[in-house]
């Protein structure tokens, strides 16, 4: 029986995120895409829920071992999975994922964190301009106002827990990094100011069964921005962690 390949999404965003890659990369393996907790249907979460909590969700939707293809806030909750579920990641791909922020990083995202307190409209705004060129926008005005809406429909309390878990999960993984098994790719977006290319070397580098990919002229979201070159980068990975098993 195939693998089945588990999508998980950003901070603020929702299973929606993965639209544009679904339908090639369910051609090959069966794709469960969940909200997580927090987020869409996925429930509340209480404001102490911790990056543990987020990985033992999804672990209780998986029926076996998976790949886990994780974007951003997802790429830490599926290293987590690889660390503390092992038997139940058999790959990991991290797309536009943070580590080892530096000091001016952690205080910068921390200043977001504190931001969405004060001005939820304001930050939601101000991540769509993050994630999106104005080119971009002008082409597709109905995904920025989409993206709006799915931030600003998100239960406050839910998504201060979740970024505040996004804004500091990075430190709490970095020990563990190098006890990851899994085969991993880390891929980002070479124009990513958040989740930077320096940011997915450093994942290669520390994870021992990884590599690194950096697409040109890409901002952060990798999935809805070039969706073609991260389901080949996807497809490619998966065939060589298949053939080495």
């Amino acid at each position: 029986m195939t693998d089945q390949l588990v999508l998980l999404h950003g901070v603020g965003l929702d299973h929606r995120m993965w639209d544009r890659c679904t339908p090639e990369l369910a051609r090959d393996n069966p794709v469960l895409a969940p909200d997580l907790p927090g987020h869409g249907a996925g429930g509340a979460v209480e404001p102490d829920a911790g990056l543990d909590d987020l990985a033992a969700a999804v672990a209780r939707r998986l029926d076996g071992p998976a790949h886990l293809v994780g974007f951003s806030l997802g790429a830490l909750v599926a290293q987590c999975l690889a660390v503390r579920r092992p038997e139940l990641v058999r790959s990991l791909v991290l797309v536009s994922s943070v580590a080892a922020r530096s000091p001016e990083q952690s205080a910068a995202v921390g200043d977001r964190l504190r931001g969405v307190a004060q001005d939820f409209a304001g930050t939601a705004e101000a991540a769509v301009q993050r994630w999106m060129s104005p080119e971009w926008q002008a082409r597709e005005p109905e995904l920025a106002d989409r993206l709006r809406t799915t931030l600003l429909g998100n239960d406050l309390d839910s998504y201060l827990a979740c970024y505040r878990i996004f804004a500091t999960a990075d430190r709490e993984l970095a020990p563990l990094l190098p006890g990851i098994t899994a085969p991993t790719l880390a891929i980002t977006g070479a124009e990513d100011p958040g989740s930077t290319p320096a940011m997915t070397e450093h994942l290669a580098a520390t994870i021992p069964d990884a590599h690194a990919v950096v697409v040109p002229g890409v901002r952060h979201l990798l999935p809805l921005e070039r969706p073609d070159r991260l389901v080949t980068e996807i497809r490619t990975h998966l065939t060589r962690t298949t053939v080495e098993r």
